[in-house]
């Protein structure tokens, strides 16, 4: 998932490709294709698992109106017609909670000042650290109030 700055919002990568003319496809190394959101949760290793299982669980607790789509090929927390309310992502090393980044600015220093790495809308979560439980889940629970507020 990247986000497109001048759209501000989040953009499938197909899409980006086929606008910087690689035809439709990026380089590198393929995600497997998942066939659902616990299909994705199956492809975990090891290292993965224990954080990603978590984020879930955060997430599923954290707003029981939400729906669980896979999206992207990655889970995706939606409310309403098809409001993205946050997505959960895989790397090597670490994974990452994602928010749209105009929300996600409103929270960035908050992130920071609790010693992890922030993007551009995402918080990224090192496997080699104990996830951050309390900052994940105000970080949720502002994501929906702002969504109950504004709808979108």
């Amino acid at each position: 998932m990247l986000v497109v700055p001048e759209e501000r919002k989040l953009v499938e990568p197909s899409v980006l490709a086929e606008r910087a003319g690689c035809g439709g496809k990026l380089t590198g190394v393929p995600m497997p294709k998942r066939e659902s959101v616990d299909d994705f949760f199956a492809q975990l290793n090891d290292v993965q698992r224990p954080h990603l299982e978590t984020l879930r669980e955060l997430s599923l607790d954290a707003d029981p109106q939400a729906r669980e789509e896979l999206k992207w090929n990655l889970p995706v927390y939606v409310r309403g017609e098809k409001t993205n309310l946050w997505m959960l992502q895989n790397f090597k090393n670490h994974c990452s909670l994602r928010f749209s980044p105009p929300f996600f600015a409103t929270q960035k220093a908050a992130v920071e000042a609790a010693g992890y790495e922030a993007g551009e809308g995402f918080i990224k979560l090192p496997y080699t650290r104990d996830l951050p439980t309390e900052l994940l889940k105000a970080l949720m629970q502002a994501r929906i109030k702002e969504y109950e507020t504004i709808g979108a």
